[in-house]
């Protein structure tokens, strides 16, 4: 089961193992109430503690960070390719294919999942938490957590220097300036279930962008969310005159140019929860992407050059 430690300072002698357990080891009140009702969950120098005992200087305290519960619901597990980019004992980062969602969903009940490929490739008991989830048309790199410790520290990393993100794009047209920032607020689309649309009494959403070069009247895009509203990106790019390519719900469904929102989460920045390791990772874009706009990518970032 994996385990997270901290060494007890001098300043902190006398300190008791729940205050530890939160301003050191960052547990929160729900997670020491778990860790409470596991045996031997929390531990110093080795044997079992309670959370009211006080620790002194030199002390280990120790916590399990695994799961030991029953998932709620046991996902469908299914042969789908997922590739996993980075693996530890406490997360993962795997490079979503187009056409999967995180979760089954009642709207598409027979659509490949990542906790359906997850719980093929580890076994019904894997407990799903993902970090940063992508629409089912987005492409790339997508944070799982391994624990409700790992799922929270990381969550609340989320749109902080900690733990940054970069997707690659391709919109209609050419955005002018051709660098910038979108500040427009989102909301829920009233003539619709899952559409959304800028209004002034919407969630704050800000999305930086830059052109890097432009094809055929095509222009691949790196985008920076500095926020994460639902469908953020391809609404706000609708939002200046230039939809992403194949965005049927924000722009012009073509599915000869591409079948889906040509966006692609490309670039991936994390500080590590536990171990403190930077970690920089990067997926290359997808075919059918690269296909758009051939002129303006390096081999290097094309998915087919890496295969």
């Amino acid at each position: 089961m994996p385990t997270i430690r901290a060494t007890v300072t001098p300043d902190q002698d006398g300190s008791t193992v729940r205050h530890i357990l939160k301003s050191v080891l960052h547990v929160s009140t729900h997670g020491i109430a778990r860790l409470t009702r596991t045996e031997n969950g929390i531990r110093v120098n080795g044997a079992h503690a309670r959370t009211v005992d006080r620790v002194r200087a030199g002390d280990v305290v120790e916590a399990e960070t695994g799961d030991r519960r029953e998932p709620r619901v046991r996902p469908t597990p299914g042969p789908w390719p997922l590739p996993i980019v980075w693996e530890d004992a406490h997360l993962l980062v795997v490079n979503k294919p187009a056409g999967m969602t995180a979760h089954a969903s009642n709207f598409l009940p027979d659509t490949p999942t990542v906790a359906g490929a997850l719980a093929w490739q580890r076994g019904t008991d894997f407990l799903f938490h993902p970090v940063n989830r992508l629409d089912k048309g987005t492409t790339g790199l997508m944070v799982v957590a391994k624990s409700g410790y790992i799922h929270d520290r990381l969550r609340y990393a989320l749109h902080t220097e900690r733990f940054n993100r970069e997707y690659r794009a391709v919109c209609v047209g050419r955005p002018e300036p051709v660098s910038g920032t979108i500040d427009a607020p989102i909301g829920r689309r009233p003539d619709s279930v899952v559409g959304r649309c800028v209004r002034p009494d919407g969630a704050r959403a800000v999305t930086h962008y830059q052109v890097l070069g432009t094809e055929n009247g095509l222009s691949l895009l790196r985008l920076r969310p500095e926020t994460g509203r639902t469908h953020q990106l391809r609404l706000h790019m609708t939002s200046i005159g230039c939809p992403l390519a194949g965005d049927w719900l924000y722009g012009k469904e073509d599915p000869d140019l591409i079948p889906r929102p040509a966006l692609h989460a490309y670039a991936l920045e994390l500080d590590h929860p536990v171990t403190g390791e930077h970690l920089s990772l990067t997926a290359p874009i997808p075919d059918d992407m690269a296909r758009l706009v051939p002129e303006l990518l390096p081999g290097a970032d094309r998915a087919s050059e890496r295969n």
